[in-house]
């Protein structure tokens, strides 16, 4: 018996295949440069300087920005959060954040809670995942330091407010990070006409890029102290951090390998167009919900607009529990997914799949339609059997 074919969904874990250009510069960069930027004037010193600092200016396109020295590099959206948090949060500030965000957001929080630097207000969320603004408006005092917003739940794919937060946050004087974890690369994200004072964001997601590579953007006149110092390459006969940046949050080598191949995608992505991206994720959306519609002992949570989402789907069968779907999906149809809480435990309690979690299908731009058209009646035969 041949074994089924592998459908990859679970890129919102992390995108899979990603472009063959990525492997291609990744293995050209490990086996013909393999230097250290900033460390050498030689010459493969200076080509990882050139990848690095172009990198960076394909991501300020990207993002819509005017200065590529304000997007930080990190190894990955968890990294970026930490850095945002921990360097802009001070003895005795209010945080509010929501119920949707993911532990990267809620377990830092947590930590400045127990240590009493920060106390935190969460804000909850609707039953199909959506925080509403006028909650968060509820939430914000006057010792409001920072509001902390997800783009889009990775758990219902679900879409939040993000610019009438900011714009809520900004009018009480507090500064507003967006958790673009699910969005960067998915649709256009623009920071600055969103109004994200700061925006993290991972490479290896709808960036299509490696593992172990991020960024962070920081917009200017946002103070962000630093979260670990150490060698740059520059002012090295300083003792203390420099104070300008990138250099002030990209202490110690970069994973250059992985910038290499992140820029490869980013040459994907530019040439391919964050429109069209956003069309056909739409366009997957649309075709897994009307294929899933109807389906007895089925439920998929989140919003039923395709607009109002991106294609993160987390279902649930009668009478099965997450893993067991999961494990089923592998085994019998050849589909990757992922079962659980998601790192999102209040997410889960807002749409009702606490403790026991929910199975998520996530598609990502490099998935087709046969592959929505596979999963939805794998997950009706599961659904049939297990009435059984």
């Amino acid at each position: 018996m041949n074994a089924p074919r592998r459908i990859y969904l679970d890129n919102a874990a992390t995108s899979f295949p990603k472009p063959e250009a990525v492997w291609q510069a990744m293995d050209r960069f490990n086996r013909g440069v393999g230097a250290s930027a900033g460390r050498g004037a030689y010459r493969e010193a200076v080509e990882a300087g050139r990848i690095l600092d172009s990198c960076r200016d394909k991501l300020r396109r990207l993002l819509g920005v005017a200065e590529a020295a304000r997007v930080v590099f990190t190894f990955n959206a968890t990294d970026a959060i930490n850095i945002a948090l921990k360097g802009v949060v001070r003895q005795g500030d209010h945080v509010v954040t929501t119920w949707m965000d993911h532990n990267s957001v809620l377990r830092p929080l947590s930590e400045l809670e127990e240590r009493g630097v920060a106390r935190v207000t969460r804000v909850r969320a609707s039953a199909e995942g959506v925080v509403a603004a006028e909650d968060v408006a509820a939430a914000l005092r006057d010792d409001t330091r920072l509001v902390v917003m997800l783009h889009a739940s990775n758990v219902t794919g679900s879409l939040q407010p993000a610019r009438e937060v900011a714009a809520l946050a900004h009018a009480r004087g507090a500064l507003f990070l967006l958790d673009a974890a699910q969005t960067a690369g998915a649709r256009p994200v623009f920071p600055d006409e969103i109004g994200a004072d700061l925006m993290a964001f991972p490479g290896h997601k709808s960036l299509l890029g490696p593992l172990g590579t991020g960024a962070l953007y920081i917009r200017e006149g946002v103070d962000v102290l630093t979260l670990r110092e150490g060698g740059t390459g520059s002012r090295s006969e300083e003792d203390r951090q420099p104070r300008d940046l990138p250099d002030r949050h990209e202490a110690g080598s970069h994973n250059l390998p992985g910038i290499a191949g992140l820029e490869a995608a980013l040459d994907y992505i530019l040439a391919r167009g964050l429109e069209d991206i956003e069309r056909h994720k739409r366009e997957l959306c649309r075709s897994f919900l009307e294929a899933t519609a109807g389906a007895a002992r089925l439920r998929v949570l989140g919003p039923r607009d395709p607009s109002a989402r991106e294609p993160v789907f987390s279902v649930q069968i009668d009478g099965l529990d997450c893993q067991e779907v999961g494990t089923l999906l592998d085994a019998e149809f050849g589909i990757k997914a992922r079962a659980g809480l998601h790192c999102a435990p209040l997410a889960h309690r807002a749409i009702g799949s606490f403790p026991g979690g929910a199975a998520r299908l996530s598609f990502g731009p490099l998935n087709t339609l046969d592959d929505v058209a596979a999963a939805a009646e794998a997950l009706r035969a599961i659904a049939r059997a297990s009435s059984g």
